[in-house]
């Protein structure tokens, strides 16, 4: 890479043509160099580099005594948004002159724009850029807002550096009543607009997972576990009803299994576990009808993971049985068997009454395990 010097004295006795252009990518440029005859240098003499790199000879033209020009072809997109530095040099190297060039492409639609609200008097939207994103050059994008029936257009102020295509409302926002939000892009070389949302404040509300969540283990029942939760505080002076998602997965596992069916109550008990194994819970929220709004809202992001491990089996720990026992009562189990796992299949998630049935069931199976142990021990 060519290293420049400074020649002070030609700050004013030099110049490209034309200065900083905006150009589109795979655009050619010719630029031209011109120097004051009291340099007292030939035109013949000069040469050029593009971002420090010198560019070849058979790309420059000689126009006269005190003019050079250089031809580009096919330019591809600035290297930074800053744009690119063409410089003219005289034989020494020194800087006669520069240009900076800024090759790049007009912004496309942006896309996928979505609002949510932590609290009803704040907004946080994002967007992607259009197409593939890369403009080449510094582009510029802009929310906007209104009431959609009345009220003037107004613009997001609040742009998170370190996320970007984000803007945050923190305050003066109307409830009840329809906002109108879309987003502008603009650079030297074009605009765009993005599609308008239209939306209600209280139907994007959304809040921080469920607090203190607690996993434990079901008595000795060595196939379940309860979970338990708080209502986000963010919300608890709000009347709504919430709607709460669990999943759970095997410590040595990536697969989350995901279970429905909870509503508004703020406990379940997971069934069907594997015995003498730890599994990983989280929960999240959704809150819906705040001050009556009758769309659901957004799911909170998933609370951090909460560990729990199931009982050991006791049937596996003791490593006995009574041969005379199974087999009279053989059929008997084979019909509990059957019954129980259709109640197991069916209580799937937080169910209630099929539960129930379950845990009795379970309690006398392993009470029987227990005594029958128990008299096998003082046998022998």
């Amino acid at each position: 890479m060519f290293v420049p010097r400074v020649l002070s004295s030609s700050t004013q006795l030099a110049a490209i043509f034309p200065q900083d252009p905006v150009l589109r990518v795979g655009s050619s440029l010719t630029a031209t160099c011109s120097v004051s005859a009291e340099l007292g240098i030939h035109a013949s003499t000069l040469f050029w580099t593009l971002n420090g790199k010198r560019l070849p000879s058979s790309t420059y033209s000689v126009l006269g005594p005190a003019a050079q020009s250089v031809t580009l072809s096919r330019l591809n997109g600035s290297r930074q948004q800053s744009g690119d530095n063409l410089v003219c040099h005289n034989s020494g190297g020194h800087v006669l002159a520069g240009s900076c060039l800024y090759v790049g492409m007009p912004p496309e639609k942006p896309v996928n724009l979505t609002c949510w609200s932590r609290n009803t008097k704040d907004l946080s939207c994002k967007w992607a850029p259009g197409g593939q994103g890369e403009t080449f050059i510094r582009t510029k994008y802009t929310l906007k807002y209104k009431l959609r029936w009345y009220g003037r257009e107004k613009e997001c102020a609040d742009y998170n550096v370190g996320q970007p295509y984000t803007c945050y409302i923190p305050r003066d926002l109307a409830l009840f009543t329809p906002y109108e939000i879309w987003v502008e892009a603009a650079n030297q070389l074009g605009t765009a607009t993005s599609d308008v949302i239209t939306l209600d404040v209280l139907d994007v509300v959304t809040t921080d997972p469920p607090a203190d969540v607690h996993v434990s283990r079901v008595g000795e029942l060595e196939d379940q576990l309860s979970v338990r939760w708080g209502t986000p505080p963010a919300l608890k002076d709000f009347l709504f009803q919430a709607k709460y998602q669990i999943r759970y997965r095997l410590e040595d596992s990536t697969d989350w299994k995901v279970v429905d069916d909870i509503g508004n109550q703020t406990s379940c008990r997971l069934a069907g576990l594997r015995s003498g194994t730890v599994y990983f819970v989280q929960v999240r929220c959704n809150p819906v009808g705040i001050y009556g709004s009758r769309k659901a809202g957004i799911w909170s992001d998933w609370s951090n993971p909460t560990a729990a491990s199931t009982p050991h089996s006791e049937r596996l720990l003791s490593g006995s049985c009574d041969p005379k026992s199974g087999e009279q009562n053989s059929t008997l189990r084979r019909e509990l068997k059957q019954f129980f796992g259709w109640v197991r299949k069916h209580a799937y998630g937080c169910s209630g009454m099929s539960i129930k049935l379950y845990d009795q069931w379970r309690v006398w199976l392993q009470k029987s395990h227990k005594t029958r142990n128990q008299v096998d021990s003082t046998r022998r």
